[in-house]
């Protein structure tokens, strides 16, 4: 394996930096989230890619209300839903003015002391 192909430690969610997706070298299925095996057809083969930071929202909120105490300086807060241009759809924070149809892109930021997507509106 090269040094520039990405694993799950790259993944945002194992303390990694970036936003991965699996692909099903069998069905062709694509998820976001890591698994050892695909979702779809059980296949325990899934190549791991870095995935398109750009997405459309396809859902928002604003939580007035912190889930627990580490979230409570940052509220109220939005939440928004993204449909990725690779396919998956990733739930993570963004910039307050962000409605449904908004082009964005995906960062991860450090909010309340971890690592979390974040969403800005993408720059045409």
């Amino acid at each position: 394996m090269s040094s520039n192909t990405p694993t799950s430690s790259d993944d945002w969610t194992r303390g990694g930096s970036q936003l991965m997706r699996q692909h099903c070298r069998s069905c062709s299925h694509v998820w976001y989230f890591f698994r050892q095996f695909c979702p779809a057809c059980g296949s325990d083969s899934p190549l791991q890619t870095s995935c398109n930071p750009i997405g459309v929202v396809c859902a928002a909120t604003l939580v007035h209300r912190a889930p627990d105490e580490r979230f409570k300086d940052l509220v109220p807060y939005r939440l928004v839903l993204v449909d990725m241009h690779d396919g998956v759809c990733v739930m993570g924070h963004g910039e307050p003015a962000l409605q449904i149809g908004d082009s964005v892109r995906c960062d991860i930021q450090t909010l309340a002391g971890q690592p979390l997507p974040f969403f800005k509106l993408q720059q045409p």
